[in-house]
């Protein structure tokens, strides 16, 4: 019996994810810049949570919400890579929250974005990370997400 080893497109299936078309952009950037061996992303929201961490949401639906942005940037890395294979490291992640002003635990909600890494790329996937509460986001989205990935020359 041949052990066949998982990529990471393989294991995104395997936790019930799905490969999609990127979000559209909603001003004047791109998804992601190259320079070099590192990308460069621009943040991703999601559209399924809105309103705020400590009022609106609870710190679960917050997890599940970084989840889903973390989905939307691997999305943009498989379009401009064509195989996710080709990540050698994420390098950052950088998580912005938006809660209330006496929210604490951003990093609990991030840690939905940095197991979904750890999950899809195994050790390639941890990263150093910021996680940092705002008062608001656009579309008043739960969460955004951006990072910096290195990757294969």
């Amino acid at each position: 019996m041949e052990n066949k080893v998982l990529t990471p497109e393989d294991r995104l299936i395997s936790l019930g994810y799905f490969i999609k078309p990127i979000r559209p952009a909603v001003g004047n950037y791109v998804s992601v810049v190259r320079t070099g061996n590192l990308l460069f992303t621009a943040g991703q929201g999601v559209d399924e949570y809105h309103g705020k961490l400590g009022r609106d949401l609870t710190i679960e639906e917050g997890y599940e919400a970084s989840r889903l942005s973390m989905l939307n940037l691997i999305n943009v890395l498989k379009n401009e890579l064509g195989e996710l294979s080709k990540v050698k490291r994420i390098v950052k992640i950088l998580g912005f929250v938006n809660c209330t002003e006496d929210f604490t635990d951003q990093p609990k909600v991030m840690n939905g974005a940095s197991d979904l890494l750890v999950d899809v790329f195994g050790e390639k996937g941890r990263h150093a990370r910021s996680a940092v509460g705002m008062a608001q986001l656009p579309n008043n989205t739960a969460i955004e997400i951006e990072m910096i990935v290195e990757i294969e020359d």
